[in-house]
């Protein structure tokens, strides 16, 4: 008597489907960087915008135009300064607490709820970069806590899967949380010596070929460069001319420390122009 509820499989083998990756050759056929070397994306950066924190802004970065391409999008608010708890021990200085957290959806692979290696360095770093602009020694014995919440991750969406580019995604996500803090600090009136914008340089290869020169550029994106050796990622506070945080990832050699300095001041100059637009949108927000 056959069994009528087990559907059972062909008698001979089979050979699994293969389908075509459109995608991903619409990606290879799509032209590479058209932005100049020293040109960084269009910002568009808002405060105020969680009503319930002490202060608060949103930072996006523009999409490159590219199918599968995301941009950046960027949630801060701040909490405090307000009174430590009695249980905590005295502090003549501010307590300042940071949180980084992607979004279960703002990337390829599906993020946990708990934070992961990647989000706590950069909590991190985001602290180390905030902690050489604000005036700590005028809220002892209180604390603040700022928490970021990574809504799209500057991620393509197919090449960093293959290639393995999500170091280099981590970034330009440090440089929108170091601006979009800055404007956060600035609408909880907390004081600062100046305002803090990050910016990111790359050492780029153009092409297959090893025997061309790498060359610098600003803002990078893994999926419009077919290598990238090397990137910094840079919070400098540009009245001062003080790098509060210098995060460095790549392989390059120790003996070639001129490549070192244009990279950081190709950082510097990239984070130049986000503290314009930090700038403007405080100045909007006075007016």
């Amino acid at each position: 008597m056959t069994d009528r509820r087990r559907i059972n499989g062909p008698v001979g083998a089979t050979i699994p489907p293969v389908f075509e990756d459109t995608l991903t050759q619409e990606l290879k056929a799509v032209k590479k960087r058209s932005r100049p070397p020293n040109a960084i994306r269009k910002m568009y950066l808002k405060t105020g915008v969680t009503p319930s924190a002490s202060g608060s802004a949103y930072l996006e970065i523009e999409t490159t135009g590219k199918p599968g391409v995301s941009g950046l999008k960027l949630s801060c608010s701040v909490h405090g300064p307000r009174s430590l708890p009695r249980s905590s021990p005295f502090s003549p200085h501010m307590v300042l607490s940071t949180h980084v957290k992607y979004a279960p959806f703002a990337t390829n692979k599906r993020r946990g709820y708990l934070r992961d290696p990647i989000e706590r360095d950069l909590g991190t770093h985001l602290e180390a970069a905030l902690r050489g602009a604000i005036i700590a020694d005028r809220w002892p014995k209180s604390g603040v806590d700022i928490i970021i919440s990574i809504v799209e991750g500057d991620q393509d969406r197919e090449t960093s899967k293959f290639q393995g580019d999500e170091m280099w995604d981590m970034m330009n996500a440090l440089s929108g949380c170091i601006t979009v803090a800055s404007a956060a600090l600035a609408d909880a009136g907390i004081d600062c010596v100046d305002t803090v914008a990050g910016g990111v340089a790359a050492l780029v290869q153009e092409s297959g070929d090893d025997s061309t020169s790498p060359n610098i550029v600003v803002d990078p994106i893994p999926s419009e460069h077919d290598k990238i050796l090397a990137a910094c990622c840079v919070a400098y506070l540009p009245t001062r001319d003080e790098i509060t945080n210098l995060w460095f990832k790549g392989d390059l050699p120790a003996s070639e420390m001129e490549l070192y300095t244009k990279m950081v001041e190709k950082g510097i100059q990239a984070s130049r122009h986000a503290n314009r637009v930090l700038i403007e949108c405080l100045t909007e927000t006075i007016g």
